[in-house]
């Protein structure tokens, strides 16, 4: 079992840090059809998120779309874009499912799921343990994108009817991985620090993220 392979990555001092040749993206207002803090429904809030998504991530060939059942990832074939399929239209699905998307690398975008081992809720207390091991970065960069929309963010362990591990551990790691890409001692993948500018730039007048917004005592 190997963690997923990073993106190239960037430093994050700032987490808005980009490629040059992601500006032009930024020009959200193009596609903006409602400003983000006029949207009342979760609703609303996601078909502007899968806009937006659409938008500033056109140029890698991928599209973020609303799954009836659980959510999946098809690489691009046949000259259609690889889709991130989120599960049952809901918005926190849709950044979870975004965020392990940042974290593949371009080897793993062209699997199935990302190449991402899963087993289903009923897990084993080992396979808990793995499960955990591979989502500590993907929910603490899930917890950038749903602080840079003013959402709730909780942290799942996904396995209701199995072994649930220790959650308070969970979320002391998730907590520690957040803080570690402030510090710098970890850097975000350049797509995740993208979409959080983007984001920012729609949500907060570009203000960036702060450390002291990201609280231990705000997974409980």
């Amino acid at each position: 079992m190997h963690l997923l392979q990073p993106q190239p990555e960037v430093t994050t001092s700032s987490l808005v840090s980009t490629h040059s040749t992601h500006q032009s993206a930024l020009s959200s207002n193009t596609v903006q059809l409602s400003p983000w803090q006029s949207l009342q429904t979760e609703h609303d809030q996601v078909d502007w998120l899968i806009l937006h998504f659409n938008h500033w991530f056109s140029h890698q060939n991928v599209t973020l779309v609303k799954g009836d059942f659980e959510p999946e990832y098809f690489p691009a074939q046949n000259q259609a874009p690889a889709r991130i399929q989120f599960a049952h239209g809901f918005f926190n699905s849709a950044l979870h499912e975004i965020s392990h998307w940042t974290i593949a690398g371009a080897k793993r975008r062209l699997l199935p799921d990302l190449g991402y081992w899963y087993a289903p809720d009923g897990r084993t207390l080992e396979q808990q343990q793995l499960f955990e091991q591979v989502e500590i970065k993907p929910q603490a960069i899930e917890w950038f994108f749903a602080q840079a929309f003013g959402r709730k963010f909780r942290v799942s362990l996904d396995n209701l009817t199995g072994e649930g591990g220790d959650g308070t551990s969970f979320k002391d790691r998730v907590f520690t991985q957040v803080q570690a890409y402030f510090s710098g001692k970890a850097t975000l993948p350049s797509d995740a620090a993208y979409f959080i500018q983007c984001i920012c730039s729609c949500t907060r007048d570009g203000k960036i993220l702060q450390s002291d917004e990201f609280k231990r005592e705000l997974l409980d």
